[in-house]
């Protein structure tokens, strides 16, 4: 790094303070929109929002694959940290815009004594060898599909199109198949045929029948 390089300010800060700085950029996440939808045309997500069920895809998949799901879920929990310094890139800002996300992320681990727990998972997640990484891989991918099936069941017919283009992309055939009963099941059934169905027939106020 050169003298020039904003990074250096933050060298020589105590580890605790450096912990509290990427705690707070963490939060940045939230605040840092999925660029995607103005093409979409509908819906809307910060990239902390993607990360957090991105997590929850990953260790669904592995515990489905036979395969570790919490070191999977770790990928996709720090996947795209880095976007809280580059921002979201969706497929048409790539054709013209360039960054390095990798020293972005270095940059935001230094000096926090997590650099040799944290980056081996973004580099594993970016070769995409280990099993885990591509279950983590579709897991990013699927967080889309679930969001895209949302839109698509309320009326956008764009998001059905934008469906078909991911499922190309998914790399193990747990994804495959998950995405496939995604693609095929309405997103309210989990609430709207929950435990209470009777609930629809009760009207306001009306009790239970003993």
């Amino acid at each position: 790094m050169t003298a020039c390089d904003p990074q250096v300010n933050l060298q020589g800060r105590e580890k605790l303070t450096r912990l509290a700085d990427f705690l707070f950029e963490a939060g940045m996440l939230r605040k840092t929109p999925r660029s995607g939808y103005q093409f979409l045309g509908s819906g809307s997500e910060n990239v902390a929002e993607h990360s957090f069920r991105t997590a929850i895809v990953g260790f669904v998949l592995a515990n489905e694959a036979g395969a570790d799901p919490v070191h999977t879920a770790m990928m996709c929990l720090f996947h795209d940290f880095h976007e809280a310094r580059i921002g979201d890139f969706n497929y048409v800002n790539r054709i013209y815009n360039t960054s390095d996300p990798s020293a972005a992320f270095a940059h935001a681990l230094e000096g926090t004594g997590l650099e040799s727990l944290v980056l081996p998972y973004w580099e594993e997640l970016e070769e995409a060898e280990s099993l885990e990484a591509q279950l983590a891989q579709d897991a990013d991918q699927i967080d889309m599909i679930l969001n895209l099936k949302e839109e698509f069941d309320l009326g956008n017919t764009y998001a059905g199109k934008w469906m078909e283009g991911a499922l190309p992309r998914l790399r193990t055939d747990v994804g495959r198949a998950l995405a496939q009963r995604i693609k095929e099941t309405d997103h309210t059934d989990w609430w709207y045929k929950g435990p209470d169905r009777d609930w629809w027939t009760r009207k306001n106020g009306k009790k239970k029948a003993k």
